[in-house]
């Protein structure tokens, strides 16, 4: 052996401990951990909305070390060959495996902004319209309704009836204001009432309704207001995004062949 043989050994004894350092975060029991384990729980951090900061790096290379030691006294004390192990060891190889499954179809079928407009524009003209603002009194009976009209007529004030007289007690503080809403979102007998009144009109009998004896009286109107599209995306590719993936599982699940019958929905579980 020559002189420049044996430099090249004595090159490559004192880079190999170095590359392997490179390739792992420590060494336990002479067992290397790799860093490959890090990068992984920082991919899982990451997609859990979490930033990669240098603490959560430090913390990461802790959990990947401290695992190791425990996994290798699991070992040693023969757990790795228990039935109750390799149960769970199958039902975790599965729950990573689907998980996986639904992760790369989710980056291989994204929602489009087209198909989130399209969503949108159903949405907005199912939710168009008029809305109404209006006051209420409610009351138990009849005759009860009948006099708080007859003050009313008389100039009395309604915010201060329906603070001092009416039922209703998510409105009555309030002087019975309902805010805007659309009709369909009253009951039918209240919401047919309201429709034919003109703004700053009452009705001029009670209304009856399942609650009780109501006098109605419209303040406002206006067209139903929704949100900008711009506003709403972030929502609307979300839930386009589960939608697929929901059809995606539903069609894995009705292509298998098997002879498992289902719980249907709804049903004992």
């Amino acid at each position: 052996m020559n002189l420049k043989t044996t430099a090249v050994l004595a090159a490559a004894a004192i880079l190999m401990p170095l590359a392997a350092q490179a390739q792992n975060v420590a060494i336990v029991n002479g067992k290397a951990v790799p860093k490959a384990r890090v990068t992984t729980l920082l991919k899982q951090a990451t997609r859990g909305g979490q930033a990669v900061t240098p603490e959560l790096e430090q913390r990461a290379k802790d959990e990947v070390v401290l695992r190791e030691i425990f996994a290798q006294a699991a070992e040693k004390r023969g757990i790795a060959a228990s039935e109750g192990y390799k149960s769970q060891m199958e039902l975790a190889r599965q729950s990573v495996l689907i998980g996986e499954l639904f992760r790369d179809y989710k980056e291989k079928n994204p929602a489009s902004e087209a198909e989130a407009k399209a969503e949108y524009d159903k949405v907005k003209a199912q939710n168009g319209g008029t809305e109404y603002r209006a006051r209420h009194i409610l009351v138990e009976k009849e005759e009860d309704a009948t006099k708080l009209l007859a003050e009313l007529k008389a100039g009395a004030k309604f915010e201060d009836l329906a603070k001092k007289s009416s039922k209703d007690p998510g409105s009555a503080e309030n002087g019975g204001d309902l805010d805007f809403a659309k009709a369909d979102s009253y009951v039918p007998e209240f919401g047919a009432a309201l429709t034919k009144l003109k703004k700053g009109e009452m009705t001029e009998a009670p209304v009856k309704t399942q609650f009780g004896y109501h006098i109605i009286k419209l303040e406002d109107s206006r067209e139903a207001q929704f949100p900008g599209f711009d506003e709403v995306k972030p929502q609307l590719m979300q839930r386009l995004e589960q939608t697929k993936l929901q059809k995606f599982q539903e069609d894995l699940k009705n292509s298998a062949k098997t002879d498992y019958k289902f719980a249907a929905p709804g049903g004992p579980q």
